[in-house]
């Protein structure tokens, strides 16, 4: 029987962590050998794997949802209320992200190597915050692409996909079937790529311990609780009290109506497989009309992601800490800002936290050089954190769901829940 693959990554790190260790006794902390650049060369190859993918994965997910969303007015009046509510909860995830991770610091002090010759100097930082929207329009899409300017690149797409909803009908049902067709082969290319993740962790795991050795892991330990900390905050204080200052009903209602779809959303570690359990439970627990929940969750399972969004901002400024830097305020607004603009495109995407961590690292200027390692390292303990990001995301989703309903002016929500709590 074939393992999952969190199991052959969890193995690959544990065979990684024997490696480097042996490795480090041997080479005396200086490894080198062909086998030893065999092993590393893995570690390489899929971190340069999954920059292949970054720009078309994006440029077509993001193209592909926003022309999904489809015109008239009262698409446009659900739009405007669910983009509203998607902001609004995956900007208080990010403000938890850099709250929790400027507080705890897991990065501070941490024994990760970098890339040879890092230099904080060489980071790039925008003037003002001005400057940061004004460099969003790219002057060249093609040279945005080529060059790895992602703020430029999501500008332009969310721009391509709005213009595609106002052609006419003929034109506008051809594109949609092309950027399709493209998302859904560069989501075969991405699930190909991280199939042979194990490969990968075993060479960046191998390199990290037979470098730094095992005492990383306690840097990954403070990471995983600084991680868990800001979910915990979003998923039972943040959500829930925007819940009820929004609807006024009781959220423990909704924690209630959800739990089989946060239980399937937890094990599958997929917005996408748990949308019809999501839409099942909103619809016959939570009382939401199929009109809101069919338009509602389909989009949040393109465009929302609370869990990853808070994810990334925490990742990227444990990665600066790591590398021995503080971020400027206007840096800390880049990662702000490209979290939430990747969220459009980035929850349909397998393994999208990994692959999404380089998009924000790149907007606020890192070369993949010197984070190769580091995000390798975190890749390590992904599993469990993809399980709790995904089921935030799903969460959030339902709980926009049942607030876009009660501004349509539904009632009756959660009568058939048993034993509902009406304070």
């Amino acid at each position: 029987m074939k393992l999952k693959l969190h199991w052959q990554i969890l193995i690959a790190m544990a065979i990684g962590i024997l490696a480097g260790v042996i490795f480090q006794v041997i080479y005396k902390g200086e490894p080198t050998g062909l086998l030893y650049n065999l092993v590393v060369s893995l570690g390489t190859i899929f971190i340069r794997l999954l920059k292949m993918v970054i720009v078309p994965l994006i440029f077509s997910s993001i193209v592909s949802g926003v022309s999904s969303l489809g015109k008239g007015s009262s698409i446009g009046r659900l739009s405007a209320k669910t983009f509203t509510y998607y902001f609004v909860s995956s900007l208080l995830a990010i403000l938890i992200g850099i709250f929790m991770t400027n507080l705890l610091q897991p990065g501070v002090g941490a024994n990760i190597p970098v890339g040879p010759g890092f230099n904080s100097e060489n980071i790039r930082a925008p003037q003002s915050p001005g400057e940061i929207i004004i460099n969003m329009i790219p002057l060249n899409p093609v040279e945005a692409a080529a060059t790895g300017h992602m703020l430029g690149i999501i500008f332009f797409s969310i721009f391509l996909g709005i213009a595609i909803t106002k052609v006419q009908p003929e034109s506008q049902d051809f594109l949609k079937k092309v950027f399709n067709s493209f998302f859904e082969v560069m989501m075969k290319i991405t699930d190909y790529i991280i199939k042979i993740a194990p490969l990968g962790v075993l060479g960046l795991i191998t390199k990290t311990v037979s470098t730094a050795g095992i005492g990383l892991f306690k840097t990954l330990s403070l990471y995983m609780i600084t991680i868990f900390a800001g979910f915990a905050l979003h998923l039972f204080l943040v959500l829930p009290l925007l819940f009820y200052i929004t609807t006024r009903i009781n959220p423990l209602n909704h924690f209630k109506a959800m739990f089989s779809a946060m239980i399937t959303a937890f094990s599958t570690c997929s917005s996408n497989a748990t949308l019809p359990v999501t839409m099942r439970d909103v619809e016959k627990k939570a009382g939401v009309s199929n009109t809101i929940s069919s338009f509602v969750l389909p989009m949040g399972a393109t465009v929302n992601m609370n869990g990853t969004a808070l994810y990334e901002c925490a990742g990227v400024i444990f990665i600066s800490q790591v590398l021995g830097m503080k971020l400027t305020l206007a840096q800390q607004f880049i990662i702000a800002l490209t979290a939430l603009l990747s969220a459009i495109g980035a929850a349909g995407i397998p393994a999208a936290g990994v692959v999404v961590i380089f998009i924000v690292t790149q907007a606020v200027g890192f070369r993949d050089t010197d984070i190769g390692v580091i995000i390798g390292t975190m890749l390590a303990v992904d599993r469990p954190i993809d399980m709790l990001r995904t089921t935030i995301n799903i969460f959030s989703d339902s709980m926009g769901a049942v607030i876009v309903a009660k501004s349509e002016g539904e009632t009756g929500f959660y009568k058939n829940l048993k034993n509902p709590i009406n304070k």
